[in-house]
Order: C-alpha cells, then sequence, then structure tokens
C-alpha cells in the first residue's frame, strides 16, 4: 500500500456494520433456534466470527452487530466473546430490531432498511466511512485494501466484486466496470443470457485482472460496501428496503460507485450444500480457507477445553476440535465440533458434527436410559450434517442414500442429498434412517 493511502487510512474513521438480522430459511434446520450468523463453523467458531475476525485483523475496532430473528444464542456468544478492555475505545456492538415512535413496526424489511433504523446509533460515533458486511460468509479479507481502493479514487460507494462463472452469475448481482473500476452497469440476479452477455468482462480487463479462465467470467457483488458518511444518508432517505437490489443501482445515477476486485477464497455460507462444503474443504490436506495463519487468526470464545485423545481407528482427513473423544472409529473427511464423543465400531463419511455444549452425564439426559450425547458404538453416518447435543443410539444407520433430495422428516431433514439431524435429536439404538 502506498505510503500516502497509509497516511490517508489512519486520518480516515470507519465503522463496521454487520448485517446479522436475516432468517436464514436457506439454512433451515440449522437457524431454527438460531440466527444465521450464529451456526457453527468449522468445530469450533461461529460464522459471525470470521467478518469480525477480518474487522480486527484489519485495524478496525469499532463494530456494530444488526440482529433480529433468533438471536439469543448470537447475543449470548458476542458478549462472552469481544471485550475490550477499557483503555480500548473498540466495542461489538449488538444492535436488535426494536420498536421507535416513529415507526410502526421494528421488524427490518431488508438489508438497506436494517441500517436505516440504526443510522440515529451509527451517528454517535464519530466517522467518516461505513463498511457494510454480511455475517454469513467465509472468507478472509484486509478491508484497508478496500478502504485504500476507496479513497483513492474519492469513492462515494465501493462494491467489493469477485470474478465468477456464467454458472454462478445468475445468483449474484453483476456489474459492468469501465477503465478506472468506475461501476457503469448493475443488475441484479441476471437470468436470461443476452442480459449475461452484456455484462461479461472483456478480453482486456480479464488480462488486468490476471483471470486465466477460457470460459466467460463476470464481477459478481459481494454484499461488501464502502459508503461515505454522507453518502449513506443520502441513498437511505427514501422507502428502498435492499442495497443489492434497490440502493446500489438507483446510487449509480446520482453518486460516483466503484468496484474493488478481491481474487481470494469467498464463499457464501447461504445454503446447506455451501455450509456442508465449506466445512468439508477444510479437512483436504490444502483446504481453500487457511485456518492456520499466524498472523491473520479468526476469533473466537475461549473455552479452556481439554485436548481431544483418540483410543484407535483410522482417521483420515478429518478434523477434530477442543474436547473430543474418539473410540476406536473410523472417519473419513470428518469435521467434529467441541465435546464430539465416537464410540467404538463407529463409521463416519462425510460428516459435519457440531458437538455439544456440555460433559454428558445423568442429570443431563433427558430420560435415563436415553443414549449419551454423541455417536453410540456401531453407528454408521454418512453425507451428513449433525447439529449440536444430539444424542444418537448404538447400531444406528444414517445415511441420505434412497431419500429424496430434499424432505422433512420426524428426526431428520434431507437437503440437496444431505441428511441433517437437527439440535437436540434423540435417536434411538437400532434405528435406520
Amino acid at each position: 500500500m502506498a505510503p500516502d493511502m497509509t497516511e490517508a487510512l489512519r486520518s480516515t474513521r470507519t465503522v463496521a456494520v454487520i448485517m446479522g438480522g436475516g432468517a436464514g430459511t436457506r439454512l433451515h434446520p440449522l437457524t431454527l433456534d438460531r440466527a444465521k450468523p450464529a451456526v457453527p463453523l468449522a468445530g469450533k467458531y461461529r460464522l459471525v466470527d470470521i467478518p469480525i475476525s477480518n474487522c480486527l485483523n484489519s485495524g478496525l475496532r469499532k463494530i456494530y452487530l444488526l440482529t433480529q430473528f433468533n438471536s439469543s444464542s448470537l447475543h449470548r456468544h458476542i458478549q462472552r466473546t469481544y471485550k475490550f478492555d477499557e483503555f480500548s475505545d473498540g466495542y461489538v456492538e449488538i444492535m436488535a430490531a426494536q420498536q421507535t415512535p416513529d415507526k410502526t413496526t421494528g421488524w427490518y424489511q431488508g438489508t438497506a432498511d436494517a441500517v436505516r433504523r440504526n443510522l440515529r446509533h451509527l451517528d454517535n460515533e464519530a466517522h467518516d466511512l461505513v463498511l457494510i458486511l454480511s455475517g454469513d460468509q467465509l472468507y478472509r479479507m484486509d478491508y484497508r485494501e478496500i478502504l485504500a481502493h476507496h479513497i483513492a479514487r474519492q469513492a462515494d460507494i465501493t462494491v467489493a466484486t469477485l470474478p465468477v462463472r456464467r454458472a454462478e452469475a445468475r445468483g449474484f448481482g453483476i456489474m459492468q466496470i469501465g477503465p478506472d473500476s468506475q461501476i457503469v452497469r448493475f443488475v441484479e440476479k441476471p437470468k436470461e443470457d443476452p442480459v449475461l452477455d452484456g455484462l461479461r468482462l472483456d478480453a482486456r480487463m480479464r488480462e488486468r485482472m490476471g483471470i486465466q479462465a477460457d470460459e466467460d467470467m463476470f464481477l459478481a457483488s459481494m454484499g461488501i460496501y464502502v459508503f461515505n458518511r454522507d453518502t449513506l444518508k443520502a441513498a437511505l432517505d427514501n422507502e428502498r428496503i435492499d442495497f443489492g437490489k434497490d440502493i446500489i443501482p438507483s446510487s449509480m445515477q446520482k453518486h460516483s460507485v466503484f468496484a474493488y476486485v478481491f481474487e481470494g477464497y469467498w464463499e457464501d455460507i447461504g445454503t446447506i450444500k455451501a455450509f456442508f462444503n465449506a466445512n468439508l474443504d477444510l479437512c483436504a490436506p490444502l483446504p481453500k480457507f487457511n485456518l492456520f495463519d499466524r498472523i491473520r487468526p479468526i476469533y473466537t470464545r475461549p473455552r479452556y477445553l481439554p485436548a481431544s485423545k483418540c483410543h484407535g481407528g483410522r482417521l483420515k482427513d478429518a478434523v477434530l476440535a477442543d474436547g473430543c473423544i474418539i473410540g476406536d472409529a473410523t472417519l473419513t473427511r470428518a469435521l467434529l465440533g467441541i465435546r464430539s464423543v465416537i464410540g467404538s465400531g463407529v463409521t463416519m463419511e462425510e460428516v459435519v458434527m457440531m458437538g455439544a455444549d456440555y460433559y454428558d452425564d445423568q442429570q443431563t439426559r433427558p430420560f435415563p436410559d436415553a443414549p449419551p450425547l454423541g455417536v453410540g458404538d456401531g453407528t454408521l453416518v454418512r453425507r451428513a450434517i449433525i447439529d449440536k447435543n444430539v444424542r444418537i443410539g448404538r447400531g444406528c444407520v444414517i445415511t441420505p442414500e434412497g431419500k429424496e433430495p430434499h424432505g422433512d422428516h420426524p428426526l431428520f431433514c434431507v437437503r440437496d442429498g444431505i441428511i441433517v439431524i437437527p439440535k437436540g435429536t434423540i435417536i434411538p439404538d437400532g434405528t435406520k434412517l
């Protein structure tokens, strides 16, 4: 980063706003009783830890988190995790949807509406720029780079973008940019091929970005925005409710809107399939997202659990979080969350297990002969997500094979060919699902 840009950043005051209020219907049943940003990730983290950690690693300490649906566990996680000392001016402040005298309802109607309803709280903090982030994405970004890009171009609004292929482009806001990266056209989730054809990156732009793909490429919005303070107020001085659909396209007529092209790993953890694949990728020898980064760590709540232990068996491409107890089991491409307990003779293939909130004893059993927390002896689990505090008995079979790709059942759900066991489910000995 150029010295003048570094100095400009030092003199610029930025607040970050993380959007955490969505209902998370596409992640059901993982969001049945928790907010989407509170969904466990990678064995010991929560989704919201990603943007907060990116902020902290980028030197941003003034963070607002907007919440709405099933927010109790999210609030509890934030309060227990992000505590700044009394000599620091940093904070992670929760702003929940609420009734106000000038509104008939306190519910957020969309991303832009959520920020609009909290502008008066932002005004309590001296700032020049507002960085708006999503609470359900997996990526590592130094936000100082996008802020420097914004300042260097004297932009009013900057949109973080990602090169994507045609097959993915229909699910994003797609933009066309000029040589100076100013956005000249923006279409939210284009469906028609002629529209997409007009939004393709041309050969010169692809060469400048170092994109070597031999197929059409498009610039997709990542849902990350930088606004000048006054520009944000002006852009929200209306009844429009969503940044991607409403605010960005309409702002291009009045403000200078630029694109910042991000070329690292990024995944929207908005569906069961995306969540499942992103977690399993962490089991690979060289995962796309590196949790072993000593310079830019991912922060979460310290639990002071014992190290995991394993009593035999075979593990291949497995990730074990803190406090796990593994019997003589076979684990292949399996990610086990905190306090996971696996019996002997268990086979787990392509499994994301979130673990437990506590260790089991007779006092925690819902009834005397309930299976213990975890997976009982001799059970087979294949291509599954097991939510927290699940009790699976001995000799069970849990697999999506032979089932419809989507469906809801009393003990499980199936999404995109993945079987999901909801939080707190009890599966008796010998059950075949």
